[in-house]
This record gives C-alpha cells, sequence and structure tokens, in this order.
C-alpha cells in the first residue's frame, strides 16, 4: 500500500470530517472507500483516442458532414 498526501480545504474538509465522527472510520479508510466508488464510474477512452490529429478545429461541430465527406470521397468504408 501506498502513502499519499492530499491537501484538503473548505466545504470537503467540512465533509470528512462529519463522515470521520459519524461513522466512527479513518479519514483514510474514507478517502479510500470514496475512491474505489468514483474510479470505476469513469468510463475509458478507447486505445486510439487522441493518438491522431486531423489538422481541423471543427470535428465536434461538423463530424456528420466530414463523415458525409469522407464516404463520398470513399475515405471512409
Amino acid at each position: 500500500m501506498s502513502t499519499v498526501t492530499v491537501e484538503i480545504s473548505g466545504p470537503a474538509a467540512e465533509k470528512l470530517r462529519h463522515l470521520v465522527e459519524a461513522e466512527q472510520r479513518s479519514e483514510a479508510e474514507i478517502v479510500r472507500d470514496a475512491l474505489e466508488a468514483y474510479a470505476p464510474s469513469k468510463r475509458r477512452l478507447p486505445k486510439g483516442a487522441g493518438l491522431y490529429h486531423s489538422g481541423r478545429s471543427d470535428t465536434c461541430q461538423n463530424a456528420e458532414q466530414i463523415l458525409r465527406d469522407a464516404v463520398k470521397e470513399g475515405k471512409w468504408p
């Protein structure tokens, strides 16, 4: 097991203190459980995500038109 130091202030620190008292558990236990609950909810990106650059800055706004053009030009199956 590794040791990690985390600085928490404001509302998050107050919530942590409240949980420590209410559940009679250590801060470390609560943070570990929170991380375990949070981590699986994040969807992993596909392996190729971010590896290629199209040179275009409008891909998101014009995705459908870009794909239509690629099909017409024989660049997309």
